[in-house]
């Protein structure tokens, strides 16, 4: 199966993201993709009102993503914010296209280096995969690639390959970081990790956006083995790769790190 990572640079506008989204997919779609990958909050960017935006998976916004995906006849994986209870939104993942309709609600909220998500976000807290091109996808955004058990997880619900979608917040070390835990949770899973972020805005002449998660690049896809197979840089971007499930089936036979697991009950110190 072909897949696409989309490195774009979303805005405040929903109609001009939509566009980005729609000229992105045809250019997958030209390049052979049987699915494109867009970022985390590819309807508005971080950095703006999310609960003026935020709509239900049967609202305009998604609807005319699932209308790309099905004249295109690709799957569409895209970042948008669905509405959540107590006045707050849900930070989602829409997959759509032919044979697939799934949602994911971001688990692990970054409440991390400063920035506080989980003031106006809400967790979900499932695991998601779902089938396409005869392989078996979960789904994973932006904090969530810290945390090795939901990868697990979903190899453990048969994924072949785990798409992360992030707007990654700028820093020191953080590239370095976001490099490491692609390769990391590939490494776990023993999954093929689709990990699309955001662009970085100041690669586009944009200034340094302080407090906000707004992007950094580096989109890459990596193998079950941990090797880097394509990586871009900082700015907007787009990049293709073959999956393969024997790749992911050779990689749980020659490191069955899945199968050799063990669980450890944590335990507190009396003392």
């Amino acid at each position: 199966m072909r897949v696409a990572l989309a490195q774009i640079i979303s805005g405040r506008d929903l109609a001009g993201n939509l566009s980005i989204l729609e000229q992105e997919a045809r250019r997958a779609k030209a390049g052979g993709a049987d699915m494109v990958v867009f970022p985390e909050a590819s309807m508005r960017a971080f950095g703006n009102s999310l609960l003026d935006v935020a709509e239900p998976l049967d609202g305009p916004w998604a609807s005319r993503v699932r209308s790309i995906a099905a004249s295109l006849g690709i799957v569409v994986v895209a970042g948008l914010f669905t509405p959540g209870a107590g006045g707050k939104v849900r930070n989602t993942l829409l997959a759509t296209g032919p044979g697939v309709e799934s949602s994911y609600d971001k688990v692990h909220l970054f409440d991390a280096f400063g920035f506080l998500e989980s003031d106006t976000v809400a967790p979900g807290t499932d695991p998601v995969t779902f089938d396409a091109g005869g392989l078996t996808f979960g789904l994973a955004t932006c904090y969530d690639i810290r945390f090795p058990a939901l990868f697990t997880a979903n190899a453990d619900r048969g994924a072949d390959a785990n798409i992360v979608c992030a707007s990654w917040a700028s820093g020191p070390g953080k590239v370095d970081q976001w490099q490491l835990l692609a390769r990391a949770r590939a490494l776990d899973s023993t999954t093929y990790v689709l990990a699309c972020g955001q662009g970085d805005p100041v690669t586009q002449g944009a200034p340094a956006k302080a407090g906000s998660p707004t992007g950094v690049g580096h989109s890459a896809v990596v193998s079950p083995f941990g090797d880097v197979l394509e990586e871009l840089d900082g700015a907007p971007g787009m990049l293709f790769a073959d999956l393969d499930a024997a790749v992911v089936k050779e990689a749980r036979q020659k490191l069955p790190v899945l199968a050799n697991r063990r669980e450890f009950q944590a335990q507190r110190s009396l003392s």
